[in-house]
């Protein structure tokens, strides 16, 4: 039975729990990658202490957003009056992930452990990182139509939504790992670079292609509903790194160093540009500049920390053209009509509502 009572948000405070806890089951994530990749010869069984975080994570997050239901369900409230705005997916998706979790055990206690690339394609895996998203991006679901967080949100209050966004990135890499530039060792990426007839050369574009897409992606969602405040692409390129990190060991620190150093030049370009839905130009501008500055410090980092530049110019003065312009199909595809302002007195609902409701209505449902 469902009470009928408007569904209300809970507080940032309440948020920023969640995507602290969510960080806690993404590093659990990150631990058990980490396992997989360097100790694949020492997994015999799926009870191990890195599953001990990975679930534990889960446990803790999941525990307190079912928390926050049942603090309405004990106020009166019931059926979905009682979920709070932004939930309702992660509920959803918590029984779900528990019944993948069970399904993986049985497939580990049965056919054994994975520990290539057939990891990233078994279904209970698959079901279990679809789930996770879910779950950890709940923040980022909850502020999408906020009333108290408006066009132009400060880093404090954007920040429950940056980091589950963030980590939800993160999983997305770990499961296209086999595309990853970001894993890639300088000397090895010079080595690619220079040598035409080993193969290496292709596999280094297409993880670039790849990989620029996830980092990009993200953000260009986040600026069609806000303009963000200085900091927000750092911190995400920072935490997307991680994943990549934990499973290098952080042995290829330069260049992921100089991903995160694209993430502020991003910044800076949101700075100058103010890219938004409203000015589709600069977003445009925005996409196809920050693309192109990313892989140019990629390259550079990797030239300085691995020996030099690649011998073959036209892959490393390319490649990282090629990024940018990548980045301006993804800005046109996002963003390919300007939003038209809302009549003045209405602005802050047109935010949410007219082009971006089809988006933010539809997210702020769950």
């Amino acid at each position: 039975m469902d009470t009928g009572e408007p569904r209300d948000w809970v507080s940032p405070r309440t948020d920023l729990v969640t995507a602290l806890l969510g960080v806690w089951f993404g590093i659990g994530l990150m631990i058990d990658a980490w396992a997989h990749t360097n100790l694949a010869g020492e997994l015999e069984t799926f009870f191990t202490p890195w599953h001990a975080v990975f679930y534990s994570g889960f446990a803790a997050v999941s525990g307190w957003m079912v928390w926050q239901a049942w603090r309405n369900v004990r106020a009166g409230r019931q059926g979905l009056a009682a979920v709070p705005r932004g939930y309702l997916a992660g509920l959803v998706a918590i029984p779900a992930f528990a019944a993948f979790g069970f399904a993986d055990m049985m497939w580990h206690t049965l056919l054994g452990i994975e520990t290539t690339v057939d990891i990233l394609f078994s279904p209970s895996h698959l079901g279990l990182i679809t789930t996770m998203l879910l779950i950890i991006t709940t923040p980022l679901r909850s502020a999408w139509n906020a009333p108290d967080v408006g066009a132009r949100p400060s880093l404090g209050r954007l920040l429950p939504a940056l980091v589950g966004l963030a980590f939800a990135t993160t999983l997305v890499s770990l499961f296209l790992s086999y595309g990853d530039a970001m894993q890639w060792r300088p000397a090895r990426i010079v080595e690619a670079f220079s040598i035409m007839d080993d193969g290496g050369a292709e596999r280094l574009a297409t993880a670039m292609v790849i990989s620029n897409v996830i980092l990009l992606t993200p953000v260009l969602l986040l600026l069609r509903r806000w303009e963000l405040p200085f900091g927000a692409m750092t911190l995400m390129y920072a935490v997307a790194t991680l994943m990549s990190g934990a499973q290098t060991e952080f042995g290829n620190l330069p260049v992921l160093l100089a991903v995160v150093g694209g993430g502020l030049v991003g910044d800076l370009l949101i700075r100058w540009l103010r890219p938004s839905a409203a000015r589709r130009r600069e977003y445009w501008t925005f996409a196809g500049l920050s693309g192109f500055a990313t892989w140019a410090l990629y390259i550079g980092a990797a030239s300085a920390a691995g020996g030099g530049l690649p011998a073959v110019p036209e892959l490393w003065t390319g490649a990282p053209i090629v990024a940018g312009l990548i980045g301006l199909v993804l800005g046109v595809l996002f963003l390919p009509n300007a939003t038209v302002p809302a009549p003045a007195g209405g602005a802050e609902a047109g935010t949410g509502g007219g082009a971006e409701a089809g988006t933010g209505g539809g997210v702020e449902k769950a």
